[in-house]
């Protein structure tokens, strides 16, 4: 008698998530590489990077203007004597030794500022007759003025493992010297699309076939989120070399699959993730589009190295989504679901799912029971954020998801969602 998946276990949205993010937490990823900077923007860092010095390492003019001592600025306007200038990168024997009471010192922006000033006067409130400047407006000590160390201390960590590099954090480890970092390997991802009536993008399909959309979507995402797709072959519904093509997919350090999910004669994706002694943590999720979406692990018996996980023996289990094969679905979901644990191999630390908010441009009418996120497109200008549907014709519809900008998440006890109400938004 052939394996049975388990009962249909369907969850709300929330538990669904929550249940992914507990399983997401206890992967490590595979293993590190040492990577020139401009390359590891992108990835995922493996090691802190720490201050090799005090930042900033003297204290900093944030304006150019005039350093002096607060306390000749008592009365106003105040005259004091120009005893020299200083501009950015400036050797410290050419900064003025110290300011005394009656002085003061022209400086341009990131010069240092001498020995007894507390505060730097915007040139704009100034006036310059000979070597003496005239004050018009007060400053408080510390205006204008970054004192040492007070960015970072030397030894102090800047960024820490598990942040991925974008442009500040590049800024961060060259600000510090590091032209080489050390980054979490990207996991792999296979990608499995079933289903006879899809062909590969570089075969005219027939009258009832639609070309593998899918396949390519997933693997998008997969490198956004940090990860390397391995791309399978379309898996035909006929479960031996589904089962052979599931095998190989388990090679990776995630697997996922786009179709086969439903309660169709054909939908026999459960059934075969069964023969490999699937436990299935889900099989179904109450949000649309995506519904039926299956979420598991399997025994892994190779020998390759795998993720570990908090518990249990390194290598020992490999986890699988199975996304709905309507082409939005799959999207949806991978962004919902599968990219946190992908994520997760690739070193991510641990983050919760947040929604923005926009004014709603139009009312929504949809029925209660799911929770929806649908394809919207955020427009407006400045602070005037404001969010109206896509017209779509359904989960099948990637046009125009594609001239989508974001979802908008509706709840599901709400049937009805007035123009101008603030509704929460899932930027894509």
């Amino acid at each position: 008698m052939a394996a049975q998946p388990e009962p249909s276990l369907i969850l709300s949205f929330e538990d669904a998530r929550h249940l992914v993010e507990e399983h997401a937490a206890r992967l490590r990823p595979r293993g590190k590489e040492l990577v020139e900077l401009l390359d590891s923007v992108g990835q995922v860092l493996a090691e802190p990077v720490i201050a090799d010095r005090n930042f900033p390492p003297f204290p900093r003019a944030t304006r150019d203007g005039y350093a002096v001592r607060t306390a000749d600025l008592a009365k106003l306007p105040a005259k004091l004597e120009v005893i020299g200038e200083i501009k950015a990168g400036v050797a410290p024997a050419d900064v003025p030794v110290k300011l005394e009471p009656g002085q003061a010192a022209g400086i341009m922006t990131g010069a240092p500022a001498p020995t007894g000033a507390d505060a730097v006067v915007m040139v704009e409130y100034t006036s310059r007759k000979d070597n003496t400047v005239e004050i018009t407006k007060g400053v408080a000590a510390g205006d204008n003025i970054v004192p040492v160390g007070s960015e970072a201390k030397r030894g102090e960590r800047l960024l820490s493992p598990g942040m991925r590099l974008d442009h500040a954090a590049i800024a961060v480890a060259a600000s510090v010297g590091r032209s080489h970092l050390l980054v979490y390997a990207k996991p792999q991802v296979a990608v499995l699309s079933t289903g006879d009536e899809v062909v590969d993008i570089d075969v005219p399909p027939g009258p009832n076939q639609i070309r593998n959309s899918n396949t390519y979507s997933l693997a998008a995402q997969i490198l956004a989120a940090g990860g390397e797709p391995v791309l399978l072959p379309i898996a035909p519904d006929e479960p031996g070399r589904l089962r052979e093509l599931i095998s190989d997919g388990f090679e990776a350090d995630l697997l996922v699959l786009a179709g086969g999910v439903s309660m169709g004669k054909y939908d026999l994706v459960e059934q075969v993730l069964a023969e490999f002694q699937a436990e299935f943590f889900f099989t179904g999720v109450q949000i649309q589009p995506g519904r039926p979406l299956v979420f598991g692990r399997v025994p892994r018996d190779r020998g390759r190295d795998a993720p570990g996980t908090a518990g249990e023996d390194a290598g020992a289990k490999a986890y699988f989504f199975g996304l709905p094969g309507n082409p939005v679905s799959t999207m949806v979901c991978f962004e919902l679901f599968a990219r946190p644990m992908l994520e997760a191999l690739a070193g991510v630390a641990p983050r919760k799912l947040v929604f923005l908010h926009a004014k709603l441009k139009s009312d929504i009418r949809t029925k209660t029971g799911l929770k929806r996120f649908l394809p919207a497109i955020l427009s407006g200008e400045f602070e005037q954020a404001e969010v109206g549907l896509a017209l779509w014709q359904g989960s099948g519809d990637i046009a125009a998801t594609a001239k989508a900008n974001c979802y908008i998440v509706i709840p599901p006890d709400r049937e009805r969602v007035a123009a101008g109400e603030w509704v929460p938004v899932l930027l894509r």
